[in-house]
């Protein structure tokens, strides 16, 4: 079972992440890649890197004979499959063990048996692991299901049985609903995941989402590392983990970590593997959901709080090693937080955003876990998620105070990220106070959540830096390439003004660094005394109080963005010089607001209308699939449909012509 090279079958973060724990151990690694990911962090630290195919996962990652082609080509001794894509695939596991080669995760069967919801559920009852009341019978026919749904009562949710990340599920409150829900979880999850299976469950309202993480070696030896708790999720996505779950009773908290053990030893699990239950705190009592037969994304707080590399250890088993440590040689210390940074838009419906970053300033002092760097391409292909931030504190007050000052200093320019969502979700009330749940965020924003933007102190502040970075200090006005129009040599003091995204009200700047007078549109200003841009950071004296600004200044496309830290968090302002504005200007009405674009990169997932077609504004044109998101593209006015450029399937670049339209006539 030796093995000196490790084919890390996975891409992104979790690649970087595999490969830190192979060279802690002196194994070389090999990167397989997609076209997509040809120029990736992971490619281009790996020992050796193969192509596997295209940039759809179906063509790479999903690629069986491609990965083990690579394996056998680059002399690698094992796999690791990281998580998502094969990591939880039997038949894949099976193939690589078949292949020669040592799969680093659990036997195949484990992996087949805890794959399917019914069978797990199953394999819990007889290991003595609560489960949630609910129907898991081979009987699948409709009536059979109605019937059990009927005895059930509601709430219940339809799960399918192969399921996971939300997929296939399907909530009933309503039993006259139930007809129509089994049909659609079932048709989501043969598409999904080839099975249509599916088995109901009572629902839990305001749950929690509780895991224990387990360990274990092909020598009988199986430990539990503690807890988790993963309550915060949209659409059965998780936003943040942290470690241990706070606020459990220690009795039940013991019976879920016991519990998780009976169940991992009944089937005889090697390798890191975590079980996740429901905590239902109106009840005091927890139920079985799954387990999860990898390595999870919120490792991390678990490493954190033990000092124990899961990694590591994950290949040391692989190796044959038994575990050189009892269950009474686990200790917990602290608290650690876990945020997925993902690009996205969370203002508006959790958009995917695409692009190159042009500007990735992360954090000083914490654990980032990335799988991307500045000039990095973020593409539609995959998932969202580009990184994840982990802080460690002695409590859990002070691991999100961590956090959020971690957010506070990080800025990433030319894609948007999700870090100032993921802020006013650790700084909101209720997760404080742990009264968050796994269905909660309407709760916690009811109006839906919008981007903060800059006071007026800080949008004074956000001009001074652009001002001082276009015409620093000691360099001559007709030398710098700003916006000054008066000038300090003409004996005057220098003077500028700047454009938001209004394009008619100025921020005007007037005075030396020595003094300079912010003008805002509304009549307020702002005064700095001895301001400076050093760098990335603006400094100066407000009313005599210093002050100390991260402040990055950089162009995007036709303008200029600094983001600039407040109290509120890091804040983005755009502002365009006066030459920016007389082009901006011009450029006014060029693209017409009678054409429909794509606002990313992705693949044409339906058409919704064909020549001729009258719709009005609003109306769903075309369906976008990007990073396994569907975004529904509205028509920008009302009129006719004259033109499609498009049809499903096709893959199209961000801002490529979708449909045209013949506006209707204003009256």
């Amino acid at each position: 079972m030796s093995f000196s090279r490790v084919l890390i079958a996975n891409r992104g973060e979790i690649a970087r992440r595999i490969q830190r724990g192979c060279r802690k151990l002196g194994l070389e690694t090999v990167a397989v890649f997609s076209e997509a990911d040809r120029d990736a962090p992971f490619v281009i630290e790996a020992d050796h890197a193969v192509c596997i195919g295209g940039a759809a996962p179906s063509e790479s990652y999903l690629n069986v004979d491609a990965i083990l082609d690579a394996a056998r080509v680059t002399g690698a001794g094992a796999v690791h499959p990281g998580y998502g894509f094969l990591s939880e695939n039997a038949g894949f596991a099976a193939a690589v063990e078949a292949a020669g080669l040592v799969f680093i995760g659990p036997e195949p069967g484990a992996i087949a048996m805890m794959g399917s919801k019914i069978e797990a559920k199953a394999a819990a009852e007889a290991a003595g692991v609560p489960v949630l009341p609910g129907y898991r019978g081979t009987d699948q026919s409709d009536a059979r299901l109605l019937e059990e749904a009927r005895a059930l009562g509601t709430p219940l949710l339809v799960k399918a049985s192969a399921g996971g990340g939300g997929r296939g599920m399907r909530l009933v409150t309503d039993l006259a609903d139930a007809p129509e829900a089994i049909a659609s979880a079932r048709s989501e999850a043969k598409g999904a995941f080839g099975d249509a299976a599916v088995f109901l469950e009572r629902y839990a309202p305001r749950a929690r989402h509780v895991e224990v993480q387990v360990l274990g070696d092909s020598h009988r030896t199986l430990l539990h590392l503690g807890d988790r708790d993963c309550s915060l999720q949209r659409n059965h996505q998780k936003l943040i983990e942290e470690a241990p779950a706070a606020d459990l009773p220690e009795d039940l908290r013991d019976d879920m970590r016991a519990a998780a053990v009976r169940l991992a030893q009944s089937i005889d699990y090697r390798s890191a593997g975590t079980v996740e239950y429901l905590y239902d705190p109106s009840r005091g009592e927890y139920y079985f959901l799954e387990m999860n037969t990898r390595l999870q994304v919120e490792h991390p707080v678990t490493e954190a709080i033990t000092g124990i590399d899961l990694v590591e250890w994950q290949l040391r088993i692989a190796r044959g090693e038994p575990l050189t440590l009892a269950q009474t040689d686990v200790r917990f210390d602290g608290h650690a937080i876990e945020v997925r940074i993902a690009a996205e838009n969370p203002a508006e419906n959790f958009r995917p955003e695409t692009g190159r970053i042009t500007l990735w300033a992360p954090p000083a002092g914490v654990r980032l876990d990335s799988g991307v760097a500045a000039g990095s391409v973020v593409g539609h292909h995959y998932d969202s998620m580009v990184a994840k931030l982990i802080v460690h504190a002695p409590d859990r007050a002070g691991a999100i105070r961590r956090a959020v000052a971690a957010i506070d200093t990080f800025a990433v320019g030319g894609v948007g990220l999700n870090l100032s969502y993921q802020r006013a979700l650790l700084t909101h009330a209720d997760f404080q106070a742990l009264r968050h749940h796994t269905s909660g965020l309407p709760e916690m924003f009811p109006d839906g959540w919008t981007q903060p933007t800059p006071d007026t102190r800080d949008s004074g502040l956000a001009v001074m830096a652009l001002h001082l970075h276009l015409a620093p200090a000691g360099t001559s006005p007709w030398e710098s390439l700003g916006a000054w129009r008066l000038t300090a040599p003409g004996g005057r003091p220098g003077a500028a003004s700047y454009w938001t995204t209004s394009l008619d009200d100025p921020i005007r700047i007037s005075g030396t660094p020595e003094t300079l007078v912010a003008v805002l549109p509304d009549g307020q200003s702002l005064t700095t005394k001895t301001a400076a841009m050093t760098a990335d950071r603006l400094s100066g004296r407000v009313d005599g109080v210093p002050f100390t600004r991260i402040a990055h200044v950089e162009r995007a496309g036709d303008h200029w963005r600094v983001h600039l830290q407040t109290p509120a968090g890091m804040t983005l302002t755009d502002l365009r010089t006066l030459e920016d504005r007389h082009l901006a200007r011009a450029s006014v009405g060029a693209s017409g607001a009678d054409l429909l674009t794509a606002p990313m990169p992705g693949a044409v997932a339906e058409v919704r209308v064909a020549p001729g077609d009258t719709v009005a504004a609003g109306d769903t044109l075309v369906v976008l699939e990007a990073m396994k998101l569907l975004q529904s593209l509205p028509a920008p006015v009302a009129g006719v449909v004259t033109e499609i450029y498009c049809a499903p399937g096709d893959t199209v670049a961000g801002h490529a012509p979708l449909v045209k339209l013949d506006p209707e006539e204003q009256t």
